[in-house]
This record gives structure tokens, sequence and C-alpha cells, in this order.
């Protein structure tokens, strides 16, 4: 368990250091938030910090940390070292400078930052990628939890001809559709605390449990040729695709900014933004270990799905019912980030629309028309074979391609502030090139070579970090002059 103990060091001592660190150079003060200068009942809503951090955690903190983690660890410990690290400088900055930014630019949406910072070009085609992204979670976030729960919980069969399904399914949909169209502080607000206590129960026992059955887990330095991926799958761009949300997930900074909106001070940013990536970062570790713990017990093996793994761990190391427990944990996870998905949705297609959310007709208009969306997604993959692995795979990407757009938003702000915005130049690169190489290679991209796709791809990343530089320093002479 050594290399595991290792990873643990570098995301908590990493986390700290770093996080102050970015806290130093963003520089929060005493100033009015948007949540309490623009308080409107329904989005702009105070709340206190324990309450808007835990609803931040339970937001970001979907299936992509706990199922991501399951599979990225086929690739050996190796894992243990690049989620911390990528969490501390890569997603936990990410989403802090996201919803900073945002607390800085009246609670702005991702969509507005992103005009206002790379420009109504970027906008246009940023829009295309969020709105997709946020129906696939909206798709996913039912289509996981409800399996989950159909075949955990109640034993039963998840197929189409099963009425089950459906009735789970719905019951989940119209939990969605009532947390998506009220005022933040009158459902989110009050459910979610009952929520974070299982999912920190959970968290908790699954991690305790790890060392009390003593579950063998390989080190870095002995692993030898069992580190290859059984599929033989390319380390780069496939392990970061694989356990984005456990890392670093562009989906977060839609989240952000939507807690941006009942923050009630800029000092308390860190520990609802940055704090709350890492705890994220804390569990895709427990679950990777776990993963790993029960496939060298020969409990799973590679070719056990992701979901089934989840109920051997928690009920290997749980009993039954502390496993039930667990399982209920990992269930609230995709709810609890699906309702905020579609929440946000709305916000940004009225935002571009210049559609008025105080009114609840206006609300109901929007949301109906996002609901039926995800529904058309959520039967096209319940219904075609391999329909939901298509959705997943898209989903990762697209999930990753948002961030990509968010680091260049966040590098052009702090060199317009005289920032160093090589804190997100670097990270976004590098996002960039992981990418490109996995769509440029994959077989739902363009299928090429391996060597082909890496060349493209850093042809891609070039361009990617010299227009960012670019087009910053363009921008910020502009705002001199």
């Amino acid at each position: 368990m050594v290399t595991f103990i290792i990873g643990l060091l570098l995301l908590v001592g990493g986390g700290v250091a770093y996080g102050a660190l970015c806290s130093r150079i963003f520089r929060p003060d005493d100033r009015q938030t948007p949540a309490v200068r623009l308080r409107d009942g329904v989005d702009f809503v105070p709340m206190k910090k324990w309450k808007n951090s835990l609803i931040q955690l339970l937001n970001i903190a979907g299936t992509g940390p706990i199922l991501g983690p399951i599979q990225g660890i086929l690739f050996g410990p190796i894992a243990f070292i690049t989620i911390p690290i990528g969490c501390v400088i890569g997603g936990a900055f990410h989403d802090y400078m996201s919803g900073m930014i945002s607390v800085r630019n009246d609670g702005a949406q991702m969509p507005q930052l992103i005009r206002q910072f790379l420009g109504k070009h970027i906008y246009a085609v940023y829009n295309i990628f969020v709105g997709l992204l946020m129906l696939l979670v909206g798709a996913v976030f039912i289509y996981t939890p409800g399996d989950l729960f159909v075949v955990q919980i109640l034993g039963a069969d998840n197929g189409i001809t099963n009425p089950v399904v459906w009735i789970v399914y719905g019951a989940i949909f119209l939990y969605y559709i009532v947390a998506t169209l009220f005022p933040i502080d009158k459902i989110i607000g009050k459910v979610y605390p009952i929520f974070g206590a299982v999912l920190v129960l959970s968290a908790i026992g699954v991690f305790i449990g790890l060392f009390i059955k003593g579950y063998p887990l390989d080190e870095l330095w002995s692993i030898g040729v069992r580190g290859v991926h059984p599929q033989g799958l390319h380390f780069i761009p496939v392990f970061f695709v694989t356990v984005a949300c456990g890392i670093v997930s562009g989906f977060h900074s839609t989240q952000s900014t939507l807690i941006a909106r009942t923050m009630e001070h800029e000092k308390e940013g860190r520990m609802t933004f940055y704090n709350m990536m890492i705890a994220e970062g804390f569990i895709a570790m427990i679950w990777a270990a776990a993963a790993m713990g029960v496939m060298n017990l020969g409990l799973a093996n590679a070719d056990t799905s992701a979901t089934e793994v989840v109920g051997i761990v928690a009920k290997n190391l749980l009993g039954t019912v502390g496993g039930i427990i667990a399982i209920v944990g990992v269930i609230v996870l995709p709810i609890t980030s699906g309702d905020t998905a579609l929440r946000s949705l709305r916000l940004m297609a009225a935002d571009a629309l210049h559609i008025d959310q105080a009114k609840k007709k206006n609300r109901l208009t929007v949301s109906l028309v996002i609901f039926a969306l995800v529904a058309a997604l959520l039967l096209f993959s319940k219904m075609n074979a391999g329909g939901f692995n298509v959705l997943w795979r898209y989903f990762a990407w697209a999930n990753q391609t948002i961030a990509v757009f968010a680091f260049a938003m966040i590098a052009v702000y702090m060199m317009q502030n005289k920032q160093p915005y090589a804190m997100a130049l670097v990270p976004g690169m590098f996002y960039m090139f992981i990418i490109s190489s996995f769509i440029l290679n994959a077989a739902i991209g363009f299928h090429l070579p391996w060597t082909a796709s890496y060349i493209l791809a850093g042809v891609l990343t070039v361009a990617y970090g010299a227009a960012i530089v670019l087009y910053g320093q363009k921008s910020t002479k502009e705002l001199k002059a």
C-alpha cells in the first residue's frame, strides 16, 4: 500500500500548498458577491459556506470519480500518482479559477465567460460543446444510477423489458425536473445535506475497509509488465480520458459558476471550489485502490464491468448492510450531478436567448425542451445494442474538451490581470494533446494510426498554446488602451 499512501500524501499535502498559492494569486477580498448584490430568490441566493461546499462536492462528483478510476486502475499503480498530481495542479485549480472568475463577473455562467475572455467566435463553438455535454450528463446520470439501483439494491434485471427499470428512470427524471425548476435553496439546498451524509459515510467506510481487510495493492516499483493495460490501451491519452472526473473535468467549471451565484463571501472560494475537488480526488483514489484490491484477490477481473465492481467492493468490505449504504452513496453521486447539470443548461440556454428565468413559465418552457432531448438520448442508449457505450465515450471526451476551453479562458484572464498564466496554459495544452490524440485515433473519431494521431495532436497543441498567448496579449493591450 506504500504507493497508495504516497499518492494520498501528494493529494492532501499538494492540495494544501497549491490551494494556498491559488488563493494568494487570485486575492479574494471583502467586496459584495453576486449572491448578495444580485439576489433574486431563484438562482442568486446567499447560502452558508458548509452548504455551498457540500453542494459543490455533490454537483461535481458523479459516477466519474468512481467508474473512471475503476477502469483506470487497469493501467497499474501509476494511477495512484497521476490522480493526485493531476487533481492538485489541474482539476482543483480549474474548478477554483472558474468559480472565482465567475464571482468577479456578476455570477456569469461559463458561456458568458468564454465570450468575454475568448471572443464571440470561440463562444459559438463552446456553446455547441457545452450544450452537448450537459445533455449527455443528464442522460448518463439517469442511466447509471438507475441501473445501479435496479441491479444492486433491488437485485433485478436491468433489461429494457423490465418495467421496474423504467419506473426507476422515471423517478429520477421527476426529481431532475423539480430540482431544475425550483429555487436552488428550496430543493437542492434542502436534500443535499442528506445525500452528503450518505456520500461521506460510504466513502469513509470503503477507505477504512481497505486497511482492515488488508487489500493487496501493487507497488509502482515492483509491478513490472503487469502495469501494461490488459487490452494494450495507450496510457496517453486513454487513461486521462477514462479517469476524467477524478483528475480534470470540464463539467466542473459549469458547476463552479452555478455555486458562484450562491456564495456569500469571496474568501469562501478556496474551501468551496478548490478543496471540494481535492475531496473528489480522494474518492477517486479510494475506488481505484478498492478495484485493484478485489482484482488482486480474484473477486473481479479486467472483464468485470465497473458497476459490478462497485457491488463487489461494497459488499466485500462492508458486509450486506454497510455495502448497501456504500452502493446508495454511489447512486447518490450521479443524481446530484445530473440535476445541477440540467439546471446549468437551463441557465446557459436562457442567458444565450435572453429569457428571464425569474418567471416560472419561462423556466418551465426552457426546461421542457431540455428534458425532451435528454429523454431521447436515454431511449437511444437503452434501446440500441452498445448505445450506452457510445454515449459514455462521447461524454468522457466532451468533458475533457470543455476543460480545454476553460483553461484557455482562465489563461487569458490571468494574463489580463498580470498573474502567472502558465498555471492555466500548461494543463490546457496537456489536455489539448489528450483530447486531440484520443479523438484522432478512436473508433468514435477519425480512427487514425497512433503515430499520425500523436503528430497531429502535437501540432494542434502548439497552435492552441500560441493562439492563447497571442490573443491574451492582444486583449490585454486593448484593455490598457
